[in-house]
């Protein structure tokens, strides 16, 4: 299981430069006019983790696979997008496919680069997106209450249940605020998540910044980071056009470039991490002389359901998992001295899984 991030903003604010170097391709044609993506541009890549390669050097596996990260790049949103201005309804669609949302926001200086609003202001541009988001999710959930009116009256308890969630958010949205702040129990979680509304989604916001900024950021960048904080949501500081210029280097001549730009990773481990972060999402392994890999899942996971994340007959026949922890694994050299000190555990229905465990799972047929 991986997830699928939508990479959102307003037009000429780095989201396809982004998208091309993060997915290593031109598929997004990066252009200096509004709308030059006018179809989603859906891109898989593979998740970085030095993690992986150990466990497959100590095994001797033959294949390293990786688990995946999909971004969806969404043409850029404009001002009445909710209104279907600039193709919004489309764009607005495309958005509800998504796991998590990465607003891109300009934070760098460029008057080459013409801004929608002919002014640099990630702040703005920030309110800009999510009250087009707001809007959408208003109209959505007007249309849908008006729908549930026959069976309410009918007293249908699943239409009443979901007329209460939607209710919650229409307030919470009247009051100018997402819907992603309102309490939900958790028996309701479920439902709360069928109804798919823009505003739930968790924001990362990415601060596209000049090269010489990529480091530490900027004064724009810094109003971002605050304004993520209010907010309770993350940010990452990213240019778009160093990540650009990496991606059409090899490992070691893109180690090099790093270090003489003073950054310590790329721009995709940010991103990947913050979004793992961001969605409460955790990795665990399978390793062997066949291959070795990486699984994603979210923090909580119990061992039967990790398990149905390979094959559905896994969870449903699931008997027990060993598991080693990542540390003891490389610490023993492999599977066969953890199994003898002891660091080897078998783990019934009830497990936990932990970010970074060696798992072999034994089922039923």
């Amino acid at each position: 299981m991986g997830f699928k991030m939508g990479i959102v903003g307003l037009p000429n604010v780095g989201k396809s430069t982004l998208f091309n170097a993060l997915t290593k391709t031109a598929a997004a044609q990066a252009a200096n006019f509004p709308f030059c993506t006018i179809e989603p541009n859906v891109g898989d890549v593979a998740v970085p983790d030095a993690r992986l390669d150990t466990l497959a050097g100590i095994a001797g596996s033959k294949q390293i696979i990786p688990t995946r990260m999909t971004f969806v790049d969404i043409a850029g949103l404009v001002k009445g997008a909710s209104k279907g201005e600039g193709l919004g309804n489309q764009f607005l669609a495309n958005i509800r496919e998504t796991d998590a949302i990465a607003h891109v926001l300009r934070c760098f200086e460029d008057g080459d680069v013409t801004h929608v609003d002919g002014r640099v202001d990630p702040v703005a541009d920030a309110e800009t997106i999510e009250t087009e988001l707001m809007l959408a999710d208003l109209e959505s959930i007007e249309k849908r209450r008006a729908n549930l009116v026959r069976k309410l009256k009918g007293n249908d308890k699943e239409a009443k249940e979901q007329d209460r969630l939607l209710a919650a958010a229409q307030d919470m949205l009247e009051n100018g605020k997402p819907a992603r702040l309102v309490e939900v129990d958790a028996e309701d979680r479920k439902m709360w998540n069928q109804l798919q509304l823009l505003t739930t989604k968790p924001v990362l916001y990415v601060c596209n910044v000049g090269e010489a900024e990529a480091a530490e950021g900027n004064d724009y960048s810094a109003k971002v980071a605050a304004m993520a904080a209010e907010q309770g949501n993350s940010h990452v500081i990213i240019s778009a056009q160093i990540e650009e210029e990496i991606s059409q280097l090899d490992d070691d001549e893109a180690a090099m470039f790093l270090d003489e730009m003073g950054l310590e990773e790329a721009g995709l481990d940010r991103l990947i991490r913050a979004g793992y972060e961001l969605l409460h999402l955790e990795t665990y392994f399978t390793v062997g002389p066949k291959e070795a890999r990486a699984w994603t899942i979210r923090v909580g996971t119990q061992a039967p359901q990790a398990a149905g994340v390979i094959h559905g007959d896994f969870e449903k026949g699931f008997i027990r998992a060993e598991t080693i922890a990542y540390d003891d694994y490389v610490a023993c050299g492999g599977e066969a001295k953890a199994r003898e000190t002891g660091k080897l555990r078998a783990e019934g229905k009830g497990y936990v899984v932990q970010d970074g465990d060696v798992m072999h799972f034994l089922f039923n047929t």
